[in-house]
């Protein structure tokens, strides 16, 4: 592709899911910021678990749906998945103190960052993830230099999956 802030594919199926999770781990730095779109069911979640498996989480992946937030203490970072979907207010998000986690040691992944649009901190990546048939298509967006510097090292031959 010839623009170096876009990489897109497709992923037959879970298994391959997983494996771009695993990838992004590798090429992913701390204090990364990266928002995760995709309808209901598109594999948001599944993602995220190859991606904390591949930084060293070995217990159960959730989806934070019900408690907002569900955080990875991991070697060197500290993973934050959250799923605002269910905010009625983007206020909500300040008073849960969330943006308090947003730090160089962490990498956040934000699912529904639309709920509390203008309060969450913008993204590093934006990954899209779309049902196709029996698999997936996703895109891959880099707005930061930090964006940019992990799609790099995710299109090197040793981050790939």
């Amino acid at each position: 592709m010839n623009d170096s802030s876009l990489a897109s594919g497709h992923l037959a199926d879970e298994t391959a899911t997983l494996a771009l999770g695993a990838a992004l781990a590798r090429a992913v730095a701390a204090g990364t910021v990266i928002y995760l779109e995709g309808e209901l069911g598109a594999g948001k979640t599944t993602l995220t678990r190859g991606l904390l498996r591949a930084l060293g989480h070995a217990g159960r992946v959730k989806s934070p749906t019900y408690t907002l937030v569900e955080s990875y203490p991991l070697p060197g970072l500290t993973a934050h998945h959250f799923d605002l979907y269910r905010m009625a207010d983007p206020e909500e998000w300040e008073d849960a103190g969330f943006r308090e986690l947003f730090d160089e040691t962490s990498v956040c992944l934000v699912e529904w960052p639309e709920k509390a649009a203008g309060l969450v901190p913008p993204p590093d990546l934006t990954l899209s993830l779309a049902i196709d048939g029996d698999g997936r298509r996703y895109r891959l967006h880099a707005h930061t230099p930090n964006g940019h510097a992990c799609l790099n090292r995710l299109s090197t031959p040793s981050a790939g999956a």
